[in-house]
């Protein structure tokens, strides 16, 4: 069975559920425990969806599209380039990207969100895949002028509001050749597909748990396409992604 999953907030409770068009399919848990079904139904537009998941850890991976990397004038790593952002930065759909006073450059990255459905540790590669729950879109938000080129990277993405996620995870989607474009106040700036990945999704579940082991709910963020540009106050910035909804937030 394939769904579409959802967290939201109710009346000030927050709930999980099944995205059926407009409506909402209610569970009694969250759907990371097994997907419990209620008869309950609830309109989309009557609730606030929240970022589907809240991760332990959010494992990154920087510099995994060719153009991008000659964008940014760096070299093309021979293993994947790894950092952390922290679960403070996690940010909601539709909720505020807040620009930190120490940075004149605010960077918006689309990519590709990998949802861990079990624990994995030492997966082999060609098991990678039955360790997905779903995907779903993130913005690996970047203070850029902080961004060091020998690769500290955690301060100039970890900032509070630096990783917006949603609007839903999906496991409906083939991820090796998915569209993934973003738009700034509706002009296309990235435009690109999850076909070009220098890393593959499979890969990197294998690398990451060969390291650390992954729980269930953990997120991996797969890298950006080319086109990345600075954000003002008042900017409203949208991350699309074939079969995965829009992501949109505004910056202030």
């Amino acid at each position: 069975m394939h769904v579409k999953y959802v967290r939201y907030i109710k009346d000030g409770v927050i709930g999980y559920g099944v995205l059926q068009c407009d409506q909402i399919e209610v569970l009694s848990s969250n759907f990371l425990d097994g997907v419990f079904k209620t008869d309950e139904r609830i309109e989309i537009a009557s609730v606030h969806l929240l970022s589907p998941v809240s991760p332990k850890k959010a494992l990154c991976i920087g510099l995994n599209y060719r153009e991008h990397i000659g964008e940014l004038e760096m070299e093309r790593p021979d293993k994947p380039v790894v950092f952390i952002k922290p679960t403070s930065a996690l940010l909601n759909p539709e909720e505020h990207i807040v620009r930190p006073d120490v940075s004149q450059r605010v960077d918006y990255e689309a990519e590709l969100c990998v949802v861990i459905g079990k624990k994995a540790k030492n997966v082999k590669i060609e098991d990678a895949y039955s360790y997905v729950l779903g995907y779903t879109i993130a913005n690996d938000v970047t203070a850029r002028d902080l961004q060091e080129k020998g690769g500290q990277w955690t301060i100039c993405k970890g900032f509070d509001t630096f990783m917006p996620i949603g609007p839903y995870i999906s496991d409906e989607v083939n991820p090796g050749n998915l569209r993934i474009q973003s738009r700034l106040n509706g002009k296309i700036m990235q435009d690109s597909s999850t076909s070009l990945l220098i890393f593959k999704i499979d890969y990197l579940i294998s690398y990451l748990s060969s390291v650390m082991t992954l729980e269930k709910g953990d997120v991996i963020l797969t890298g950006t396409p080319k086109g990345v540009s600075g954000m003002k106050k008042g900017d409203v910035i949208e991350c699309e992604i074939e079969g995965l909804g829009v992501l949109r937030n505004n910056v202030m």
